[in-house]
């Protein structure tokens, strides 16, 4: 078995990216943009950070609503119900941009 080191430096096989994998990778750096941003903010500087990136991405075409739907799916398992029901109001509010 490898060391986690040596298993982390690994280059992954580049598979073509289809419609899915590329929404997925939309998502996944919309994830890692708004995790940096986080970093020690309250949940109101949060909540802020996420709709002025996703409203910028949305006015630049970089967003989808799939992308959204992927986002929502991603953190929702992780909020309870009224954080969940808040996420949910912010996205339809983005996707109707």
């Amino acid at each position: 078995m490898k060391d986690f080191k040596n298993y982390s430096d690994e280059q992954p096989e580049k598979k073509p990216e289809s419609n899915s994998a590329g929404a997925y990778n939309n998502t996944v750096e919309l994830a890692k943009v708004l995790t940096k941003a986080m970093n020690g903010k309250s949940e109101t500087q949060i909540l802020h950070t996420i709709l002025t990136e996703a409203e910028r991405g949305k006015r630049e075409g970089t967003l989808t609503n799939a992308d959204l739907d992927n986002f929502y799916n991603a953190l929702s398992p992780l909020l309870d119900g009224m954080k969940k029901r808040k996420l949910r109001e912010v996205i339809m509010r983005l996707k109707n941009i």
